[in-house]
């Protein structure tokens, strides 16, 4: 099976920016056993403008886009020797591709990366995807990683697309603020009803919340393959997930008649 992951920054890092060591290595150790069963994965990871913030000591996120492409660079480079230095561990390696919404649209540079990413996969490398932020202004970025990760999980022909973030799934409302709220395992089409759903629920440091992630579902189901969100506090529910257990909100894909 070819998976898509996708991890946000709230299951890379602590509020601080500093690394959740933790997490992280755990998440590591799972995927590289999923690759061992004989999945293909590839990663979608956000995190670099938060670990940046923590490298550099800054008070909080920067707003001005100087300082926040300053952070990306700085955070990339301490992402991606975590991730090189966990998964060297279990014996698997890893490549960066950095990307931005221009490269996707560009019809010769997506089949470019299409091609790249194949390569990889076939080579047994796990390829790391995450959205150029050194330089990528509002004009050509992607916007958020969970539309990302929807856009490449079709442009590579993924089976499956796991939005690993700080909630269990797509609740009929905020479960945070409402006890009553109830958690939807299946969505077979994006309805009204599930758009109200998805605007009073979100994840709590995500950039665009459950709104964002309804989207990905949306690219997702209109290529013809399904999405999962569940909560990544503990990454050993991607084990779940790939033994076919009901975990979190599964949105299905159009299969072709």
């Amino acid at each position: 099976m070819k998976i898509v992951v996708k991890v946000g920054t709230s299951t890379l890092t602590y509020a601080t920016g500093n690394l959740n060591i933790r997490h992280v290595e755990e998440l590591c150790k799972v995927i590289s056993d999923l690759k061992n069963a004989g999945n293909e994965i590839i990663l979608v990871s956000s995190g670099a403008i938060g670990m940046g913030v923590g490298k550099l000591s800054l008070s909080e996120k920067p707003a001005d886009m100087p300082t926040k492409q300053a952070a990306a660079a700085v955070g990339q480079c301490e992402l991606m020797y975590t991730y090189d230095k966990y998964f060297s561990e279990y014996g698997h390696i890893i490549a960066q591709i950095l990307l931005t919404g221009s490269d996707l649209q560009n019809r010769e540079r997506a089949a470019n990366f299409r091609s790249t990413v194949d390569r990889l996969l076939e080579m047994k490398v796990l390829p790391i995807v995450n959205e150029n932020d050194t330089v990528a202004t509002e004009e050509i970025a992607v916007g958020d990683n969970d539309t990302l990760a929807a856009i490449v999980a079709a442009e590579t022909g993924a089976d499956l697309l796991i939005l690993l973030t700080d909630i269990d799934g797509l609740y009929t409302s905020d479960p945070r603020r409402n006890s009553d709220a109830s958690l939807i395992k299946d969505v077979f089409e994006i309805t009204d009803d599930v758009r109200r759903c998805a605007g009073e629920t979100r994840s709590s440091l995500g950039t665009g919340g459950m709104l964002t992630k309804l989207g990905a579902a949306g690219i997702c189901m209109e290529n013809g393959l399904d999405m999962i969100i569940a909560n990544g506090a503990d990454p050993r529910v991607l084990y779940g997930i790939a033994d076919g257990e009901e975990i979190g909100t599964r949105f299905h894909g159009r299969k072709p008649v």
